[in-house]
Order: C-alpha cells, then structure tokens, then sequence
C-alpha cells in the first residue's frame, strides 16, 4: 500500500526545486497533490508529468503574499478533494545583502514572502484543520536561522520567526489535532540564489551550492518522513544539511 494514500497536500513554491521535488515525491507515494505558485505555465506542466505517471496533482496560481490567494488554495483543495491533511509552507525569497547596505525594500520582501506567506497559510488553513479535526503544517525553514553569517541577518530572522509561530502553534495544539513540522535545510541545489540582489553574494552562493549542495529530492523525503507518521506523532523539527557543510 503507498505510505500516503488518501492524503491531500497543497505545496507553496511549488513550481521548481524543494516544492517542485516534494510534489513529485508526495504523489509517487499515494498523495493527492496541489502545486500552488505565481508561475501558472510551470505548475501545470509538473501536474501534468505526475498525472502522467499516474499520480494525482493539480494546480493552483498563488502568490503567498496575498492572504486570499492562500484562502483560495485551501478552499480550491477542500472543493477538489473533500479535504486538505497537509499545507506544505515551501514559498522563499533570499534577496540577502550586509545590513549596512540598508535595503529595506528587499528586507520588506523577506518578510512578505517568508514570514507573512506562512502566516497567510496558517490563518487559511487553521480553521479547516479545526473543522476536520486533523491537520499538518509543515514549514520550509533553513539552518541560516540556526547559525547566523555575515549578510543574512534579515533572511535568517525571517526563517526563525516562522519556527517562533511553529513553537506557538504547537504549544497551542495539545489536543492533538494540529501537527507541526519545521524543516532547516542547509545548500539545496535550487534556484534561490537567483533572488539574491548582490551580484557577488549571488555568485558565490551558486558556487557553495553546485559544491556541496544536496539535492532536492533529500528535502523532500524529510517532509515525506514527518506526514507519513501516525496522527498521534509529532516530528517537530527537521535540519537536512550536506555533510560537508560546516
């Protein structure tokens, strides 16, 4: 029997890398999956490989920064599926550069997409999950949170806030029916540093990544780790780094 039979997951930032992986993954193993992003050509071309495959994807255009484009996801998935077991926060921006160089604007998009993104996903799905009785946040965060270098410190404090409202969460759903995870990776081999604004940084990083990066598949059967446990287990958090990362 696949391990997530019956399952329904709707997956922010699905349109490539660790959403793109986990989507694929998630439905290999039984799941229904919805892809949600910006990039409507893209999430349908992977919905329909996995159809292909015989999975079962569908696909939602979302722009996390809007809190209705998340109601809408959740509702879009419930109409679909007649639920929604697991909302997936993968959606990330890392436009990361010295504090002295005071870009507030793209400090503002960290905090949008990162931190307002997965509380636009918590206050769509909370109420489902409720109303079901049963639900799963998972969270895509990132070890930068866990060791602070030098140009991330509004990247990574975008990422620890997320775990701060996970710990919340969590503590707040002791009647079992809200699970949460957090998942920290370390060099994924993705496209983030393509939102990077200093053209240095962004190179550098791409460097590291195609050095030692992991691939998104490792990601990804994290978070399949965590939704395959039983309703009365909780996986908490998750770091996922290359064992070469320092």
């Amino acid at each position: 029997m696949l391990s997530l039979h019956g399952k329904t997951v709707a997956i922010t930032g699905a349109s490539g890398g660790i959403g793109e992986a986990t989507a694929r993954l998630l439905a290999r193993r039984g799941a229904a999956v919805v892809l949600a992003a910006r990039r409507r050509e893209r999430i349908d071309a992977i919905a329909e490989d996995i159809r292909e495959e015989e999975g079962c994807a569908a696909a939602c255009v979302v722009d996390v920064t809007k809190a209705d484009d998340l109601r809408r996801l959740v509702s879009s998935t419930v109409d679909r599926y007649g639920r929604i077991d697991v909302l997936v926060n993968n959606a990330g921006i890392a436009p990361i550069g010295p504090l002295a160089d005071l870009d507030i604007d793209n400090w503002s998009a960290m905090i949008d997409v990162n931190l307002r993104g997965m509380l636009n996903g918590v206050a769509a799905a909370l109420p489902v999950f409720r109303e079901q009785g049963a639900g799963h946040l998972v969270s895509i965060v990132s070890v930068a949170g866990l060791s602070v270098s030098p140009s991330m410190a509004v990247y990574a404090a975008t990422k620890n806030a997320v775990r701060t409202v996970h710990e919340g969460l969590r503590a707040e759903s002791t009647d079992g029916v809200v699970r949460t995870t957090a998942i920290s990776p370390g060099y994924v081999r993705t496209d983030l540093a393509d939102s990077m604004a200093d053209p240095d940084i962004r190179e550098r990083t791409r460097k590291t990544m195609d050095a030692m990066g992991i691939p998104p598949d490792a990601v990804a059967r994290a978070v399949a780790f965590a939704v395959e446990q039983p309703g009365d287990v909780e996986i908490g958090e998750i770091n996922v780094r290359p064992t070469a990362q320092a």
